[in-house]
């Protein structure tokens, strides 16, 4: 057989070859078969509640976010939240970097709801959260900010309270003491779950863009901006048996939390570009036995009181951007000139 001949043949042969693998592929490997979107809708439908329909993410909810045994008093039990991770700072042009670890917990209680047109909960909380050396994990009362080069005072979080419904419908946005003057329309509750077998995802996410307490004529160091674009992701995992449980009036969740907020104002950022991402791990559970011990000293030592969820709403209901316009004092400007981050600092 000639060279030429032989390609061709050789060809030809790895042509048949490939067209008939590919047809034993095709007769051994059924098309895949989808699960129908009815599917899905069914297996979020228990015993005790379905979370197809309003009344069952009502009391979903409020089952992960507090207590729905209220008693005689009308008073549900303590729930605690707790959150541990890392706030990264974003700039542009430059990677993400680590910059503190943060660590705290809350402490949430249910009081019936007032409103005969929207039956469910109220959840009344306070929260406490402190910031952290990434090397040590002790717990920061200043900090040197690599952006700037300069030392600053550490403010944690302490919001006391943070209340909002939890009713059928989708909950109003935060009004942060009348800053926010967002409208939502009151639709049915209908939230994002996910169901493999007992496992069960729920994933939540708030974006918001309101005024800032923190205006630059008067906090030239602490304020990002007029306006402050914060967003609240969650992604709660739990077990489906104990969801529908009626038994269980508080159930247990662990999962992932991230928040895009502004510059936080004690680091001094002014209106340097970027902004800070927090990504912590968290949970809701009913005792605080397996959190952050070296946290819950400290806590214990200056905030004792965020050990017990409020009794009463209250108003109004601030973040920390807003506690902080409240309770603290505008840093001084230095030499006239309010600093800010250069272009590029690396750190390594």
């Amino acid at each position: 057989m000639k060279r030429r001949d032989f390609m061709v043949a050789g060809a030809a042969g790895a042509s048949s070859l490939v067209l008939g693998s590919s047809a034993a592929m095709a007769a051994n490997h059924a098309p895949v078969k989808l699960p129908s979107r009815e599917g899905l809708q069914t297996s979020l439908v228990g015993d005790f509640l379905d979370l197809t329909t309003p009344e069952g993410n009502r009391e979903a909810i409020a089952r992960i976010n507090g207590n729905t045994d209220l008693g005689s008093s009308g008073l549900g039990k303590t729930k605690f939240g707790w959150f541990k991770g890392i706030v990264h700072g974003v700039r542009p042009g430059e990677i993400v970097r680590d910059l503190v670890g943060f660590t705290g917990f809350s402490a949430a209680r249910l009081l019936p709801s007032i409103d005969p047109e929207y039956p469910g909960y109220r959840k009344v909380l306070r929260e406490v959260g402190f910031y952290t050396d990434l090397q040590t994990g002790e717990i920061l009362e200043y900090w040197d900010n690599p952006y700037l080069n300069e030392r600053v005072r550490v403010v944690p979080i302490a919001n006391d309270p943070f209340n909002s419904p939890i009713t059928a419908y989708t909950p109003p946005a935060p009004n942060y003491g009348g800053l926010n003057e967002e409208q939502r329309e009151k639709v049915p509750m209908l939230l994002d779950w996910e169901r493999r077998g007992n496992h069960l995802s729920l994933a939540r996410r708030i974006n918001l863009f309101y005024p800032a307490a923190l205006q630059p004529d008067k906090w030239p160091r602490e304020s990002s901006g007029k306006f402050n674009r914060v967003s609240e992701l969650f992604l709660y995992n739990l077990k489906w048996d104990e969801m529908q449980d009626a038994s269980i009036t508080s159930v247990e969740a662990d999962g992932v939390w991230n928040r895009i907020t502004p510059w936080l104002p004690w680091m001094l950022m002014g209106p340097t570009p970027g902004h800070c991402f927090y990504s912590c791990f968290f949970g809701a559970v009913d005792t605080l036995d397996y959190v952050d011990p070296v946290m819950l000293e400290y806590a214990a030592k200056h905030y004792p009181k965020y050990f017990e969820a409020p009794e009463t709403w209250e108003e109004p209901s601030l973040s920390s951007l807003e506690w902080y316009a409240r309770e603290q004092e505008p840093a001084p400007i230095i030499d006239g000139v309010v600093p800010t981050a250069p272009p590029t600092t690396p750190l390594f």
